[in-house]
């Protein structure tokens, strides 16, 4: 008997039912069995299904003579089950790597639940990629296994079944079935959760929903949408031949009243000649279901509920007219208020820049205004000891203010108080460029800190990588970095390609990279306080894999290993900590495997730790691919992994200004399973890994001497002559001069 018995409805999805089922036969977790049923598809799915029912004995190919609809065709696949769970999945849907195991492994841990619920994500046609809006509610803190009664935040949940795994005796046993025509999963979703006695959470994107730019039969005009009314009854009448579910009746009133309401307000569902009956048929459901005494939940609008329950159409019909019109006037309410908002906002900034600068004022920002963090964070604090006269203020984004320490200063991107801080500031401290709309002011100090050193191209050099450039023009980038006085420079190599990236009038300041400080002089007992707060006993050894983002797939996201098979081929002494890229820390990427391996104790997901530098100091090895990061953690000589799997791909979309492959800062790898031997054999910190480390610090050690903070204070904001404080630690024929104009 298989774990898993997949039923998958086909029907006109010749152009995706190959992505589908492979989606499947793919997974690392191969207990399965899939039934595709053919639900007398005129287009060429038949033979897609033969196919691969001839290469893969798991395939299970069904085809029914004649076209029932979705329902009975999952009914079919139903019956013909033989696994202990069952799974539908539609025919131009998939799932992620790892999904299988994932639902094992928690079915596993919670002995045997009723149903499994996981996340999903919305693919778009224009390839972009949105998690499901209510993820929440699958990392919501609760026991392990629970009822509905327990979460009935469940109830709110997408209604389909494709993204729940059932235990096949309880399904049949409840004797749970689909209807015919449209909304028939509601049937089921609500049917089976209502009476599971044990259900669980898999907090993991495992669905990709696809969203088709046409052909999608819900968002397609009919009278199929009548079928919504057979679909409530049954449910109603599942309710009242179960005594003990009748806690729900009020639930599924509000429920149903929503519905109605919201199909009626779409233009694709119901065609105009068809409303006046929907409008009918919803009033008389609405009169005759309504529990005695019942009022309304809150998010049901009162007005819209009373013209369909107690009006005739042509009421209902004037108030939705209404509606539509009272939405235009406040779209161009909002263009107005818009336009008087750039009036007001110019006079304001007019008004401000008559002000005379601040000399003890500077203005901070770091990775799009995400916090305290990186160099300029280190100029900060050492402008904060030796230099306490000037005030330091923060742009930081308001989804970020909670992560900042109480007594720094801040401001919100675009506010009042940011134009008039940026405007009188003589000091502007940022690693990425300002926005638009901020002036370079006569005497105001521009510092430029980069975000460490470079490999990939940027600025001009980006012309060759339409690519990499997608959403940015670099024109208007480089006006924008016309702004720079200084431009910190970590090493020469850096002060090569600032030069030639960025061709502006800029000094370069020989100074080293200030975040890099604290990992050339470490703070005693800094280390142990991070791990310590990571939860990682200093007997382990703690392994760092921080991926870059790639420019050449769409929303930077490219899945470099499988994390759970690399966290178990480690000794059982060492931890994997990963870090996503901070672009996608919000993203979907989250939830495709990385939160629920964390969640599980496979391995921690540092992804939010706020300082990089932290989780370097904690580190005792770093596993990357083309990230920057190698540079900055070169200086604490443990070592570093290069996992180059897409060289090529990535070289020819991005480019980068040497071969890091054939001048490595340690092992490199091409593949998963040559990662993992290396990790498992112990060779990843041997002699060569040692010399290889060794010779990338001597070429990019550069200025970097733990002075860069001081130096920069020192120098720019103090005014003080550094003649007799060279950085300590120059390259070999590297001029000893600190500035030098770009």
């Amino acid at each position: 008997m298989p774990r898993f018995s997949i039923v998958v409805p086909v029907h006109n999805v010749q152009g995706y039912l190959r992505v589908c089922l492979e989606s499947v036969l793919d997974q690392s977790y191969g207990d399965f069995e899939l039934i595709v049923v053919n639900d007398c598809s005129p287009d060429g799915s038949s033979a897609i299904i033969d196919e691969f029912a001839a290469r893969d004995e798991r395939v299970v190919p069904v085809h029914l003579p004649v076209n029932g609809g979705i329902g009975p065709a999952r009914n079919h696949g139903a019956k013909l089950a033989r696994g202990e769970y069952l799974l539908f999945l539609d025919s131009d849907d998939s799932y992620t790597p790892g999904t299988l195991r994932a639902i094992a492994e928690r079915i596993d841990a919670t002995s045997r639940p009723d149903i499994v619920l996981f996340d999903y994500a919305r693919t778009h046609w224009h390839g972009a990629v949105k998690r499901n809006r209510d993820a929440a509610v699958f990392e919501a803190p609760g026991p392990e296994v629970f009822t509905v009664a327990e979460r009935p935040d469940l109830l709110d949940l997408f209604t389909v079944v494709w993204n729940k795994a059932y235990r096949l005796d309880f399904f049949r046993e409840g004797g749970f079935t689909f209807p015919t025509g449209f909304y028939e999963d509601a049937v089921v979703v609500y049917q089976t959760l209502w009476t599971a006695r044990t259900i669980t959470l898999v907090d993991r994107i495992c669905v990709y929903y696809r969203q088709r730019r046409q052909g999608n039969a819900m968002r397609t005009p009919s009278r199929e949408h009548f079928e919504v009314f057979a679909q409530y009854e049954r449910l109603f009448r599942f309710i009242a031949e179960r005594p003990e579910l009748e806690r729900w009746r009020g639930f599924l009133y509000d429920h149903m009243a929503d519905h109605y309401l919201f199909i009626l307000r779409q233009q694709d569902r119901v065609p105009p000649s068809a409303r006046p009956e929907f409008h009918r048929r919803a009033a008389r459901d609405l009169r005759a279901y309504r529990p005695s005494g019942h009022r309304l939940g809150a998010d049901i609008p009162r007005v819209s509920f009373t013209l369909l329950a107690r009006t005739p159409y042509a009421l209902y019909g004037l108030h939705r007219m209404a509606a539509v019109r009272r939405a235009g006037l406040r779209r161009r309410y909002r263009v107005w208020r818009r336009r008087l908002r750039r009036v007001l906002l110019a006079t304001h900034r007019r008004l401000v820049l008559r002000r005379a600068l601040d000399p003890d004022l500077a203005v901070y920002s770091a990775f799009a205004h995400r916090g305290v963090l990186g160099d300029p964070a280190a100029i900060h604090r050492k402008a904060r000891e030796i230099a306490p006269h000037i005030r330091g203020v923060w742009v930081v984004g308001k989804e970020y203010v909670d992560t900042l320490p109480p007594d720094v200063e801040h401001v919100l991107p675009g506010s009042r108080a940011y134009r008039k801080a940026t405007a009188r500031a003589k000091y502007l401290v940022n690693n990425v460029n300002w926005a638009n709309d901020l002036v370079k002011r006569e005497g105001a100090v521009h510092i430029h800190t980069h975000q460490g050193t470079p490999l990939k191209s940027m600025g001009a050099d980006l012309l060759k990588y339409p690519g990499a450039r997608r959403g940015f023009s670099v024109p208007k980038m480089l006006r924008r970095a016309d702004r720079w006085d200084y431009s910190l420079v970590a090493n020469p190599h850096s002060e090569l390609v600032w030069d030639r990236a960025y061709p502006c009038d800029f000094v370069s300041l020989r100074s080293g990279s200030p975040r890099n400080d604290c990992l050339v002089r470490p703070e005693a007992g800094r280390r142990e306080t991070v791990r310590e707060r990571l939860g990682v006993p200093d007997e382990r050894t703690l392994i760092l894999y921080a991926p870059t983002n790639r420019d050449h797939r769409q929303g930077g996201y490219a899945p470099a290993c499988d994390l759970e098979r690399l966290a178990a081929g480690l000794p059982g002494d060492h931890v994997l900590a990963v870090r996503l890229h901070p672009s996608l820390a919000q993203r979907h990427e989250r939830g495709l495997e990385l939160k629920d391996l964390a969640r599980r104790g496979v391995l921690l997901d540092v992804t939010d730790e706020p300082s990089v530098e932290d989780l370097m100091l904690a580190s005792d090895a770093l596993v990357t691919d083309y990230s920057s990061l190698m540079f900055d953690y070169a200086h604490l000589d443990r070592p570093i992994v290069l996992h180059a799997y897409d060289w090529d791909t990535y070289l020819a979309g991005r480019g980068t200004y040497f071969d890091v492959t054939e001048r490595p800062p340690g092992h490199v790898t091409r593949d998963e399973g040559e990662l993992a031997r290396l990790f498992a054999s112990g060779a990843w910190r041997d002699e060569e890994s040692a010399r290889l480390r060794g010779a990338f610090r001597e070429r990019f050690g550069g200025y970097d001497d733990g002075r860069a903070s001081e130096r920069v204070v020192r120098l720019l904001m103090l005014g003080e002559d550094l003649a007799a404080m060279p950085p300590t630690v120059p390259a070999p024929g590297v001029p000893s001069e600190q500035l030098a104009r770009s």
